[in-house]
């Protein structure tokens, strides 16, 4: 099981990043672990603390967290 700290994202990064479709600016969900995308409805995930910005990874905000935006 991975600890707190692995579990949290640089605020210096989450400054810096943005939506890959969109380059909008993103909203961190701590509780879910992903990084949102309003603007794109997208929801990237957190795995280990590493923001995982790939459209494939990413998936629709209307859907639940299994599944995935389409490839």
């Amino acid at each position: 099981m991975a600890d707190a700290s692995s579990d949290k994202v640089d605020a210096k990064l989450l400054e810096i990043l943005v939506c890959p479709l969109t380059k909008s600016t993103l909203e961190y969900d701590a509780a879910a672990q992903e990084l949102i995308s309003r603007a794109a409805g997208l929801a990237f995930p957190i795995r280990d603390g590493i923001p995982r910005m790939r459209l494939e990874d990413a998936r629709q905000l209307d859907e639940g967290p299994q599944r995935r935006a389409p490839r």
